[in-house]
């Protein structure tokens, strides 16, 4: 882990390739190697949940195609908010 002084860099945040990544902690910008997931095996749990997320993902998705249902959810919606975190979270609250 290196920290970067770089004024180009200064502030960034994402990955450059798949070689390394940018990371903010403050003030302070962190050079890392891009991680190696590939011998990660999700536990039966997160297969669940990963898959409940996607689930809500396309029932918000849905929503936005949908220029009548986009109308009703944006009259729900707080200001500040969106319709898409708006329709993933009632998802996630109905299908928990």
């Amino acid at each position: 882990m290196a920290r970067s002084k770089n004024i180009l860099l200064h502030g960034s945040s994402g990955h450059i390739g798949k070689e390394f990544v940018i990371k903010k902690y403050g003030n302070k910008t962190i050079i890392t190697a891009y991680p190696d997931m590939s011998k990660v095996k999700p536990s039966k749990l997160q297969k669940v949940k990963r898959s409940r997320f996607a689930e809500a993902v396309a029932y918000a998705q849905n929503i936005l195609r949908d220029p009548a249902l986009k109308a009703q959810y944006a009259k729900k919606v707080k200001q500040g908010q969106k319709v898409y975190h708006y329709a993933i979270k009632e998802f996630m609250k109905r299908n928990g």
